[in-house]
This record gives C-alpha cells, structure tokens and sequence, in this order.
C-alpha cells in the first residue's frame, strides 16, 4: 500500500473519529452525564491525530506535496467535516502521481 493511500485512510479514520467525539461522546457527557465517553473517544482521536501527523509526512515524500499544502492538510484536519476535504485534495494529488 502506498503511503499517499496509508495517509487517505488515516485521514478518513481521524475524520470520523472527531466527528463521533464532537457529535455523540460531547453530547453524552454534557446531556446524559457519562464523562467516561469523552475520555475514550478523546483519547482514541488524540492517538489518530498523531498518527494523521506522522502519516502526512510519510506521504510528503512520495506525493510532492508543497508546504503550503500540507498546511491547508493540517488546518482542514481541525475542522468537522475537513478530512473530506482532505480525502478529496490527496485523491486528485493520487491520480496525478499515477
């Protein structure tokens, strides 16, 4: 697998990971009152935000990304709904590579 694939799946698990933390383990905790589902699901985004870093950097080297892109990567990564951006933008960087 290459690692602009590797990064894309990383991207999509870290996307829906911040979702399902902003939209159902946020609303647990402060409707419900189960504290214990934002620090699972806190810790298991926190891990795949690492692991997004460091995959964006791994495909750097074999997509030609430009630093500004990879920036863009970053910033759109903080935002809900940004990872598809994302997917998108690596998706065209994948078929101009091949």
């Amino acid at each position: 697998m290459s690692e602009l694939k590797k990064f894309r799946l990383i991207n999509k698990i870290e996307g829906y990971s911040f979702l399902l933390l902003l939209f159902v383990a946020m609303p647990l905790k402060y409707f419900a009152g189960i504290p214990m589902a934002t620090k699972i699901v806190g810790m298991t985004h926190g891990l795949l935000v690492f692991a997004f870093l460091y995959q964006l950097f791994q495909a750097s080297e074999e997509a030609p990304f430009s630093a500004k892109e990879m920036g863009k990567l970053t910033l759109f990564s903080l935002f809900p709904f940004g990872s598809f951006y994302n997917d998108n933008f690596c998706a065209s960087k994948e078929q101009v590579a091949e």
